[in-house]
């Protein structure tokens, strides 16, 4: 035996018996997965592959539920979805990405089209609502309220209207909400439970209001959380001002609905309820309802509430009266400019009004309450009238005074703040209302004015999940050629915010469970986690394939370990293909 079969293979992994094939013949490949295996394993918590095969059958080679998850992977990379998709998937491993081995070519845009055709044609809300369903209820969201928004996205191109066969939405021009009327629009609609988990999701066309959405979204509502279990009217609706309108109301009102939402300003019965609640100076006292740390550039706000009621449309309705510290500190500058502006205007007043001097006193008291009558919201305005001596030329005898040869009169102007006006003005300033229609105050289900509050503030969940949709680095313009396609498109989209949002709901609720903050940005503890961090924390995650084994390029990191245990997930989802042998 020669010397050289005593020294150890070292291409080999220890403890594993030599291959009897030639080492050049071996598959060995590296590729980065960073997070994408964990939101596989969120994507197969909610059978995504295996729902939408079940839904959208299809004789095509690659089932749609495999092109589906790899839009959702590549739009959660922070790539633009059905962008290069072929060369996102070449060269990976997609039998550990996907759960079976699909060549990239199965990834261009003809089939990636049909595929979004065929979900167009089984119904996008269908295929979201049964996924919705099994989120909820694998992950215990609460349905106790249910946020409504809308957002318009823009488009590029003209999108003509066909009277023939009109499309499922019409992109037009409309308001819009980012400020460029000079592009085509559509809206989207969500529905989301738990303060941010997206449950129902549509287009709409671009011109419509969205106080006409509010309304179908009304009449169809009480139907669609049925499906998920939720009795009528077991659930509070929370929208924006849009809701507030005659013919809505009237629907709450009808059905029976609970809802929440902020009271325009529009409205007479606002700036009434504002004005009484801030001369009455009932406050309760409520604090930072804020869960982020604040900075010295972003102070926490501080709030306070009172109860109240407002008639609107001939009935009554419960009202909350919100001070906000925030709301004072945006104000402060337009009240300042307020009280300089009429400062001015009543200091020209007196240019215009006054002479310097009057000879008859009773001439010069007839300009000065002239000049006070003005009307003025923030300054009292007082004056006084001083006689002005001329006297006679030269040293007057001695043991008498000097001779007066003549008497003018002059007014002596002031103008004083007027305090208490100005302090229920800036606490004015920072008030909103909220309605809370069918909120009960006492007994079963009651909620005070500090929940009602807190719930409303859950709206900033469904902002935030629009912020994820129209992210450029998601999403950086709508190119697809027709409305049924954009439309699946959303589904796609959808899926992905519904997985992010569980990914963060589930640190989150670890933090809450255990008390233990996770390594944040920079190391720090966070109680705070974001999906956002997920990225972060795994980027660069490397793993290694031999033949049909893979192993990660270096061992897990102890911060690693720690945010699967918060995701409850197994270190092996980064190394093991489901069903593999």
């Amino acid at each position: 035996m020669s010397a050289d079969t005593d020294k150890p293979n070292l291409n080999h992994p220890p403890g594993v018996a030599p291959s009897l094939e030639p080492a050049e013949s071996l598959d060995i490949d590296a590729e980065r997965v960073d997070h994408l295996l964990i939101v596989k394993a969120f994507a197969d918590d909610l059978n995504l592959v295996a729902t939408v095969n079940r839904l959208a059958p299809t004789q095509m080679e690659v089932k749609p539920g495999l092109i589906v998850l790899g839009l959702v992977l590549d739009t959660l990379t922070g790539r633009s979805p059905l962008y290069r998709l072929v060369e996102f998937f070449d060269g990976r491993d997609t039998g550990l990405l996907l759960g079976e081995s699909v060549p990239a070519s199965a990834f261009t845009d003809d089939t990636v089209g049909r595929v979004l055709d065929l979900l167009f044609e089984t119904g996008t809300q269908k295929i979201f609502s049964e996924l919705a369903m099994k989120a909820v209820q694998k992950y215990e969201v609460s349905t106790r309220t249910v946020h409504f928004d809308t957002t318009s996205v823009n488009v590029f191109g003209d999108y003509p209207a066909d009277e023939v066969d009109p499309p499922p939405f019409e992109i037009t021009h409309g308001y819009s909400k980012d400020h460029r009327p000079d592009l085509k629009q559509f809206l989207v609609s969500t529905l989301c439970v738990g303060g941010d988990i997206p449950i129902f999701g549509k287009n709409e066309d671009g011109n419509r209001s969205d106080k006409q959405i509010n309304n179908t979204v009304l009449t169809q509502i009480s139907a669609h959380m049925a499906r998920f279990g939720v009795k009528e009217n077991a659930f509070i609706y929370i929208a924006d001002s849009a809701l507030v309108n005659q013919a809505n109301l009237e629907h709450l009102s009808t059905s029976g609905q609970p809802f929440i939402t902020r009271l325009p300003a529009s409205y007479a019965e606002c700036g009434r309820v504002i004005s009484e609640t801030a001369a009455a100076d009932r406050w309760e006292e409520i604090g930072v309802l804020a869960s982020t740390k604040p900075t010295a550039n972003r102070p926490a706000a501080l709030y306070r509430a009172a109860e109240a009621a407002v008639t609107l449309y001939g009935k009554p309705y419960r009202a909350v009266v919100v001070h906000s510290s925030a709301h004072d500190r945006r104000r402060q500058k337009k009240i300042e400019r307020e009280l300089a502006k009429e400062r001015a205007s009543l200091a020209k007043g007196l240019g215009e009004l006054l002479l310097p001097e009057y000879a008859c006193e009773a001439d010069a008291k007839a300009a000065a309450e002239a000049w006070a009558s003005r009307t003025s919201r923030y300054h009292d305005m007082t004056w006084e009238i001083e006689p002005n001596y001329t006297y006679a030329k030269g040293r007057p005898k001695k043991d008498q005074s000097r001779a007066v040869t003549r008497i003018s009169y002059s007014v002596n102007c002031f103008l004083t703040q007027r305090d208490s006006s100005i302090g229920r003005m800036k606490t004015e300033a920072g008030c909103f209302v909220l309605l809370a229609g069918r909120v009960a105050e006492q007994g079963e289900g009651a909620v005070d004015a500090k929940g009602i509050l807190t719930l409303y503030k859950e709206q900033h969940g469904v902002e935030r999940n629009f912020s994820f949709l129209k992210d450029p680095a998601v999403v950086n313009a709508i190119f697809l050629k027709s409305e049924e396609r954009i439309e699946a498109l959303g589904l796609v989209l959808l899926v992905s915010l519904l997985i992010w949002r569980l990914i963060e709901r589930s640190l989150r609720k670890h933090v809450e469970r255990t008390g233990r903050p996770l390594t944040g940005w920079d190391n720090k503890p966070t109680t705070s986690p974001t999906a956002l961090m997920v990225t972060s924390k795994f980027k660069n995650l490397t793993v290694i394939r031999i033949g049909s084994r893979r192993k990660l390029a270096r061992p897990l990191n102890p911060v690693h370990l720690e945010w699967l245990e918060a995701l409850g997930l197994r270190p092996d989802i980064f190394t093991t293909v489901p069903g593999a042998g």
